[in-house]
């Protein structure tokens, strides 16, 4: 008796022992790797202090993911994507901010943080809508949304590209530094207008625009019905600690994980410079590293909700997350520029402009008659590989 009381005891340990890794494994792993990463930047060791500020920087924007989707659910969509792409578009700008402040030193980093606005775009709508939209599609055929999420985000979409198509147009015919800047700073503000007046189109006057419609929620409502007795058996209370936390606890959370991320950026920007002039990374290559270790939490929620059939909330982070990339990244990080009295202009280069206005387009096609399926999906990814490729040799 004694025996098996013992024995029940430590499978019992065992599987909190599990449950706790499972739940806090992220935040675990992103401090080790910034303290990591401290140690090898004080040691002169930069592609590894790079590596482990990566890991950290992604494994704690992870947390913040998780966090912000708690608070997401229980504001509901479209409050909820809000949160999820406000989250990680904090943490994007902190490190293309951080990366920006090395201009000091070389100025050439501001290709990269220009490549790092518009790769944003391009892996949010490429990998992100993409792995999401294959995932799903293989495991449910085909996948319903509300088409009018499709014709208000890629409307935005268009008219922001066009805009930031203006400084660099001004710098082919060859205006002076000056004038680009003034134009950049023109635009920037523009394009921050802009942001606050879909802000309120998207929570206030046409909120219905990004919420599930009555067709595209009936496969979900299926798989619920006829688990619902399986569910209510197992269900078990949460025992992950944010879930009990108020909004305000979860906020504040949010920005304590951020501001851990920020000591990570210091040394992913310090470091993660000299490594790519020593090894030769170009600009396209480097933004490309940054949207993905920004974006990676986004892309591991929208996989998750493509393969519970909330593929309307997939569209809403992508195509969400892109339009705050562009509307809100560009104008902090032209101010803060200014402020830093740094050189920061919008001339973007042909490859920057042309991949993002082709990626709209793409996203676009795939989402305006509000069905997906996985062939779309893939679409995206080649489109993705082939940038990749110009981007190594551009």
């Amino acid at each position: 008796m004694d025996s098996s009381t013992n024995s029940e005891g430590d499978s019992s340990h065992n599987s909190n022992f599990r449950d706790f890794i499972e739940d806090y494994w992220d935040i675990f792993i992103g401090i080790i790797s910034i303290i990591t990463a401290f140690y090898f930047h004080n040691n002169g060791l930069e592609l590894l202090a790079t590596l482990f500020a990566a890991m950290g920087i992604g494994a704690l924007s992870l947390s913040v993911s998780e966090i912000a989707e708690i608070l997401s659910e229980r504001l509901h969509e479209p409050y909820g994507s809000f949160v999820l792409t406000l989250s990680a578009v904090v943490v994007e700008i902190i490190l293309l901010y951080i990366i920006l402040l090395q201009a000091y030193s070389d100025p050439d980093v501001v290709k990269t943080v220009k490549g790092g606005i518009v790769s944003a775009v391009i892996v949010d709508l490429n990998v992100l809508l993409g792995l999401a939209v294959f995932l799903g599609g293989l495991k449910f055929t085909e996948q319903n949304h509300n088409k009018e999420t499709s014709s208000a985000y890629t409307t935005i979409l268009f008219v922001a590209a066009i805009a930031l198509l203006v400084p660099g147009l001004l710098n082919h015919v060859t205006h002076s530094n000056a004038t680009i800047q003034s134009a950049s700073k023109a635009i920037a503000i523009l394009l921050f207008i802009f942001y606050m007046t879909i802000l309120v189109f998207q929570t206030k006057t046409h909120a219905h625009f990004f919420k599930q419609t009555a067709k595209s929620r009936i496969f979900r409502l299926k798989r619920k019905m006829a688990k619902k007795n399986k569910e209510l058996e197992e269900e078990e209370e949460d025992d992950y600690i944010f879930e009990r936390f108020n909004n305000i606890g979860l906020i504040a959370s949010i920005f304590v994980f951020i501001a851990i991320i920020a000591l990570g950026a210091e040394i992913f920007a310090n470091e993660g410079v000299k490594v790519a002039r020593e090894y030769g990374i170009s600009a396209g290559i480097s933004g490309l590293i940054i949207a993905i270790v920004s974006v990676a939490p986004e892309i591991a929620t929208a996989i998750k909700a493509a393969k519970n059939d909330e593929i309307q909330r997939v569209v809403n982070i992508a195509m969400g997350a892109s339009t705050v990339s562009i509307l809100l990244t560009v104008p902090v990080l032209v101010f803060l520029a200014y402020i830093s009295d740094i050189g920061l202009t919008l001339d973007f280069n042909p490859l920057e402009i042309g991949a993002l206005i082709f990626t709209i387009m793409l996203a676009w096609k795939t989402t305006d008659d509000g069905e997906t399926n996985y062939f779309e999906g893939i679409s995206h990814l080649i489109f993705f590989c082939a940038f990749t490729i110009i981007a190594i040799y551009y």
